[in-house]
């Protein structure tokens, strides 16, 4: 394949040669070598992942149930209202609609190349304390079933499947929703069986799909965080200096994927949810990856310096097993910054109930009735609004009912490589066409919009950082509330001096145009400026006291000058303190 001699920026380069060389092999088995990961070709592969979280193992959070969020007890208390048998229609409702071929299918269109699938593993064996016979393990077909179609969907795109033990027999942390775990029982650190029945677990899996090139590899148990020396001060293993308990069982896990596999990659992950490497080196085998998981902290080449000196220092290749859960500000620099390092990358998650992934599962009233109740105690909710709210639930799981953010997607398949804009919508001017200011266009800060607080980087700053204060429509910086009157309609708010926004438009005809914008303020000191292609048009616009934040009028501007065709209109904030719901360029005769 032949590339053109373009003036491209590095990261830019690197990532053309990247889907070069993923498009361009047959498939084939993965493979630790030094310090890449390489196809049977012996070719560079960058995995670009994302996590099916909520899919076999529901954390609380992505249900907006914050009260006891552990999958079992959210499951317990469905029951009790609605019973054990509607409760089971719903569970497998969702299994059933929550991932399918068509998921696969979009992952693959909008450029990813693998998906990580954490699993539950009571869909694959029964908890050690509800075997028939103590110490024999009793297989489920469900897990299996799944895992099968799964990977299918996999081969039918050409994408990995890397598999992740998220919740292991007994849980692996303190961080109990992580791993669906009951700490009234013994954990996997405390209980022989337990551990028995992670490891053989891992050979079942080897055994069915040690001769499957699609399986990437086995990340053998998710986000560790125990306290094995000091349990009362560090709980979740941060600062734990041996780390010998999880040594011995991941060394354990690994000899025994070997007796029946020898071809795929085992991926470990350190304590202290996935970090703390102490006392895990030297490593045990040849066909490793080191993963690291990465939240709220900055994107700088300090950020990993830590995944870098453990790759050079053990010659091995490091993988971002997990992160996410930020702006789309976050994303496109933690992506760059990654590449830039030929670090492969799993976002989390695809889809849940809230904004900042690519797909979103809507809610409904009755289903938010019994959030509340869950939350916040009260009067029970109706038996029968429970299991319809939990069914629709499961109904809009499906990706063709989800709202899909492509301002996330683009974000992460798009702008890390380039600071070029795209519109949002098409945004034709003809016959008085309304643009909405939450549409403005798709790009980076300060090259599509700017925005003043975009990212949370609490880890590093102990302060959060909100982003998208309203957590609704858009995952920018750019802050967005809802219309109370209107349903599908939104605003931009909370619009601070030095802001602007940007909308790339197409019009029809060229001439002179009234412009009408529709605000919100209560005060008189809002004002912006209007470009048109960077040409200041309007300077020091005053926007209307109109007696409330809430209560939008619309006033105009006469003879605003456009050409025919592409034009960039900019409205730059020069004085905050009012909101912004739409404009219209409308022909004057």
């Amino acid at each position: 394949m032949l590339i053109p001699q373009l003036k491209l920026k590095p990261s830019l380069w690197f990532f053309i040669f990247s889907i070069v060389s993923f498009n361009s092999f047959s498939q084939s088995f993965l493979t630790a070598k030094d310090k890449q990961i390489v196809n049977e070709q012996g070719e560079n592969v960058l995995l670009r992942g994302i996590g099916l979280g909520g899919w076999m193992l529901q954390e609380g959070y992505m249900l907006k149930i914050n009260k006891d969020g552990q999958q079992y007890k959210i499951r317990e208390r469905i029951e009790q209202l609605i019973g054990a048998q509607q409760t089971s229609a719903f569970y497998d409702a969702w299994l059933t609609n929550h991932t399918t071929k068509k998921d696969l299918d979009s992952l693959k269109r909008w450029g990813f190349n693998s998906v990580r699938l954490p699993m539950h593993y009571n869909l694959y064996t029964l908890p050690t304390n509800k075997e028939p016979i103590a110490g024999k393990n009793t297989w489920l077909e469900k897990g299996f079933a799944l895992t099968d179609s799964l990977l299918a969907w996999c081969k039918a795109n050409k994408m990995y499947l890397i598999l992740d033990l998220h919740a292991a027999p007994g849980g692996q942390g303190n961080d109990t929703n992580i791993a669906d775990r009951d700490a009234s029982k013994p954990s996997l650190w405390n209980s022989e069986a337990n551990k028995e029945k992670t490891i053989a677990l891992w050979v079942k899996l080897a055994e069915r799909y040690k001769n499957e090139p699609y399986i990437g590899a086995y990340d053998i148990l998710n986000e560790p965080n125990y306290g094995f020396q000091n349990p009362e001060a560090d709980k979740n293993g941060t600062k734990e200096k041996l780390n010998e308990p999880l040594k011995k069982l991941m060394v354990d896990i690994t000899k025994a994927i070997r007796e029946v596999d020898q071809k795929h990659i085992i991926i470990i992950e350190g304590n202290g949810w996935g970090n703390n490497y102490n006392g895990i080196f030297p490593l045990w085998d040849k066909n490793m990856v080191l993963s690291y998981h990465k939240y709220w902290n900055y994107n700088d080449q300090a950020s990993i310096a830590g995944m870098l000196k453990a790759r050079d220092e053990q010659n091995v290749p490091i993988w971002l097993g997990e992160t996410g859960e930020n702006s789309n500000v976050w994303f496109t620099d933690a992506i760059e910054l990654l590449e830039k390092n030929n670090i492969g990358w799993s976002w989390w998650p695809l889809k849940k109930i809230g904004f900042n992934n690519p797909m979103e599962i809507k809610s409904n009233p009755k289903y938010n009735s019994l959030v509340n109740y869950l939350n916040n105690g009260g009067e029970k909710p109706n038996a029968n609004d429970v299991y319809e709210g939990l069914m629709e639930l499961a109904k809009d799981a499906k990706v063709e009912n989800t709202i899909i953010h492509k301002d996330v997607i683009d974000a992460m398949i798009r702008q890390p490589f380039t600071d070029s804009t795209t519109p949002f919508k098409a945004n034709l001017i003809q016959n008085n066409t309304i643009i909405y200011a939450v549409d403005y266009d798709l790009g980076r800060n300060r090259k599509a919009y700017f925005d003043l607080d975009t990212a949370d980087y609490h880890v590093a700053t102990n302060k959060r950082g909100a982003g998208n204060k309203g957590r609704i429509y858009r995952n920018d910086g750019v802050d967005i509330a809802k219309d109370s009157l209107e349903s599908d309609k939104f605003f931009v708010n909370s619009i601070e001096k030095g802001e602007w926004l940007q909308y790339t438009v197409q019009v029809a005809k060229k001439g002179n145009y009234s412009l009408k914008l529709s605000t919100a303020s209560d005060q008189n000191e809002g004002k912006l400026s209007i470009l048109i292609d960077e040409e200041a048009v309007v300077k020091g616009l005053s926007i209307p006291n109109t007696g409330g934040l809430k209560k939008f009028s619309v006033f105009e501007v006469k003879n605003i000058p456009l050409k025919a065709g592409k034009q960039v209109v900019r409205f730059n904030t020069t004085n905050g303190g009012y909101n912004f719901s739409y404009f219209q360029l409308i022909k004057l005769k």
